[in-house]
């Protein structure tokens, strides 16, 4: 027990931390998703957007499956996705960013927990598969996070400018009357990126100072596409100033009937209904780490720390009484024949397994296994102390058999060929 202290502190001190993430995690609702995913009820999710539409009668629906099949009209909403070779055209612009941990004004869309090894960018075949469905007629809502340049904007036509991070919450008013701004006067959010747009294309909301759109609809086909610079607006927390809300109810009217699914799969969602995922988005990972734990000590635990400690006195003193004790009530009994037949047993038990036996087969029966399989000296051995057995008579002849019983037993594995003890011949 002693030895195994280590292990049981650090055991518990493992357990404690992780009973310790569990109660954490368990209180953070909503708080296992990526920025701007519908599943996120902290206040850099978009979850107050997926109920919002939901509650205002406009289908919605969770796309769980990546986008290289897709059929239908319905719309596309990819928010904070990124795009596979994302690139700064301007390094000047790079040196607006703020820091890593800048939140909303940072270049890179972050992930939490296991998402950051699950979450996977627009590759190029699913860019060319979104741009032919909107082509086709479909309807594509893009709010991408930072300000560098991609595929799919480039195909778009569409460049960004980074806002300045200094600069506070920005208002943002309709240039003109549009069906994507219905009722809509002003809306307050986080700038991150000003559109550079193309011939044809639409804006939609516009810094009220600056003037530089911030939103925009951008013809692709028989399809439209809207962009949105200001990754902030769709955040849980910005439903709730001025126009926001009512803003993204007559975007998203506007852009079609529907369904609208808002892409979960590039956040690390997935539609396999495994054990894995199941315990990945609810928590019951914490149970099976617990589990492996539990595994790994009872793994250690079978090992030894340091050299095996001698026997307490008070047990050394005991086990030898008891043995001397017997040695004489079999002397006294005069019961060397079965005391012998008890060592013959043993030995024939421990060897029947070598000979593909069972641990009840007679010692000629276990003998000729082993010869079978190249055994001839522990054949030999088991005869020999068989052959003894039958014929004790003396508490010398029972001391011989004993000896020779060891004697084999040294010889089971390869590295024990026998050694030689003196008063043996």
């Amino acid at each position: 027990m002693r030895d195994r202290f280590p292990l049981l502190v650090l055991g518990s001190l493992l357990l404690a931390g992780v009973l310790g993430a569990f109660l954490v995690r368990g209180a953070q609702r909503g708080g296992f998703a990526d920025p701007l995913s519908t599943f996120r009820a902290e206040p850099d999710g978009a979850r107050a957007l997926y109920l919002l539409a939901q509650e205002s009668g406009l289908p919605v629906t969770r796309n769980m499956a990546d986008l290289r099949l897709l059929s239908g009209k319905g719309a596309l909403v990819l928010l904070a996705v990124e795009v596979q070779d994302s690139h700064e055209e301007d390094p000047d612009q790079t040196r607006l960013a703020s820091d890593p941990d800048a939140g909303v004004n940072d270049e890179e869309a972050p992930h939490q927990g296991f998402n950051a090894l699950r979450a996977q960018q627009l590759d190029d075949t699913e860019v060319e598969r979104v741009l032919a469905h909107v082509r086709a007629g479909a309807s594509l809502v893009y709010v991408p996070w930072g300000s560098r340049e991609n595929a799919l904007l480039d195909e778009l036509g569409v460049k960004l400018d980074k806002a300045d991070v200094t600069l506070p919450m920005r208002t943002l008013v309709p240039p003109l009357p549009t069906p994507y701004t219905l009722g809509v006067e002003r809306v307050e959010a986080k700038v991150q990126a000003y559109l550079r747009l193309p011939e044809g294309a639409i804006t939609v909301l516009e810094d009220e100072r600056l003037g530089f759109p911030v939103a925009a609809v951008i013809p692709a086909g028989l399809g439209r596409v809207l962009v949105v610079g200001a990754p902030e607006l769709a955040m849980n927390p910005a439903l709730t100033r001025a126009d926001n809300a009512q803003f993204w109810l007559s975007a998203l009217g506007a852009m079609g009937p529907g369904p609208f699914a808002f892409d979960e799969f590039h956040h690390g969602f997935t539609n396999e209904r495994s054990l894995v995922d199941f315990a990945r988005r609810y928590g019951l990972h914490f149970a099976v780490a617990q589990l492996l734990l539990g595994v790994v000590l009872w793994a250690g635990a079978l090992k030894r720390f340091g050299r095996p400690l001698p026997p307490s006195e008070s047990m050394r003193v005991g086990a030898t009484d008891a043995l001397f004790a017997m040695s004489r009530l079999y002397r006294e009994g005069q019961h060397h024949g079965f005391a012998a037949g008890l060592i013959s047993r043993g030995l024939t038990q421990q060897l029947a397994p070598l000979a593909g036996l069972p641990s009840h087969s007679t010692a000629a029966a276990v003998a000729e296994g082993l010869r079978t399989r190249g055994r001839q000296d522990l054949a030999n051995g088991l005869l020999d102390v068989a052959h003894k057995a039958e014929h004790v008579q003396r508490d010398a002849d029972l001391q011989d058999l004993a000896t020779s019983a060891a004697l084999v037993r040294e010889r089971i594995h390869p590295a024990g060929t026998g050694r030689h003890r003196p008063g043996t011949s």
